[in-house]
């Protein structure tokens, strides 16, 4: 059907080597990764947040996190035979009951990031289900840290890794000095983590796939990666701007008339730069007005929560819900090139195209 290669994850052949970026607070949920997993690509949930619509979400967090996660997780599986994963971030508080939620609804995939997920395969030791384990990371270093802890401590290897380079939306896990250099560009990491893992697949005879994400963009941007020897790529900002996206229009519309000038790296309460669409209210934060709110549950372990200006869960929570007066959107360094709402199916059509227009 297409010339794409497929991606294989262990077990699990993905007829696209697209994975749906997870994107939180409500931004891809069941609706979105159905609509993915339907294509032929991957479709990711991310649980950051996945509980805002729960009427208990502010006095009983932790258990309006994990039933919400349950709830689409099974809404996402009634809508696709496809293959489905969660995103699951190091740093959130409550990151144990997510994933062990996860694996009781049975998920395909677990992507983890915003830290270094070391103790991950620690949750499957008395689990029956075993999904795959995929960390994400930013640097051929870490990838050799988390395999090495990996072996040592569980006997375990990453079943797949994405490599996430600082063009990325949301929080980026580089220094706000290294966004960019060179030296750090997506281009130069993807041979740096491929270089690192490759003792680690010699000596274990087995082939680590490795993702690209970060401001991946085209079906050409899908060649050139996969031409560097990726076996896949992640793209999160390009679906926002789909018919499926589970964010409401006002949020999909900022995309849509963000100017290239608009996209700004800010400094986030959680303590790593992140890349947004600048508005009032980052123009706001940025001159010292503070935003009045109350903590109501340290959600994010980084989080500087006594003494930021602003709630970044609860901003976050706005923007989805169109609500831009009280919260700002995350979003990739090409947002700016959105600029009409597709279904998944149309986008996915004209990224395969892309593809195989540079492949000739």
């Amino acid at each position: 059907m297409y010339k794409l290669p497929n991606l294989v994850i262990g077990n699990l052949v993905a007829m696209i080597p697209i994975i749906q970026g997870g994107m939180g607070v409500g931004v891809s949920l069941s609706n979105l990764a159905s609509a993915v997993a339907n294509q032929g690509g991957i479709g990711v949930i991310a649980t950051a947040g996945i509980g805002e619509s729960e009427p208990d979400f502010y006095n009983n967090y932790v258990e309006a996190n994990n039933r919400s996660l349950s709830k689409e997780l099974k809404k996402a599986r009634s809508m696709t035979y496809g293959i489905l994963g969660v995103n699951i971030m190091v740093a959130l508080s409550n990151y144990a009951e997510l994933v062990k939620t996860s694996i009781k609804e049975k998920i395909d995939i677990i992507f983890s990031g915003a830290g270094l997920p070391l103790n991950l395969p620690k949750y499957l030791i008395n689990s029956d289900y075993k999904p795959k384990l995929v960390p994400i990371v930013s640097s051929g270093k870490a990838a050799s840290i988390i395999i090495r802890k990996w072996l040592t401590n569980y006997n375990y290897i990453p079943d797949a890794i994405v490599v996430e380079g600082p063009m990325a939306g949301g929080h980026l896990g580089f220094k706000k000095e290294q966004l960019f250099l060179e030296d750090f560009a997506l281009e130069n990491l993807i041979p740096d983590v491929l270089s690192s893992i490759k003792p680690f697949e010699e000596e274990l005879g087995r082939k680590i796939p490795v993702i690209a994400a970060g401001g991946i963009y085209t079906g050409e941007d899908i060649y050139r990666f996969i031409s560097m020897g990726a076996s896949g790529v992640q793209m999160g900002t390009r679906f926002v701007t789909t018919v499926e996206c589970d964010a409401s229009d006002k949020f999909k519309q900022i995309y849509l008339d963000s100017k290239e000038n608009d996209i700004k790296i800010i400094n986030s309460p959680v303590g790593m730069p992140g890349r947004a669409i600048e508005n009032k209210f980052l123009i706001d934060v940025k001159n010292g007005l503070k935003k009045p709110f109350k903590c109501p549950y340290h959600c994010i372990i980084t989080c500087d929560y006594k003494n930021t200006p602003y709630c970044i869960a609860n901003a976050l929570i706005n923007a989805k819900n169109g609500r831009f007066n009280h919260g700002f959107a995350f979003a990739g360094a090409n947002v700016y090139k959105t600029d009409k709402i597709i279904t998944v199916k149309e986008l996915i059509d004209l990224l395969v195209s892309e593809y195989e227009s540079a492949a000739n």
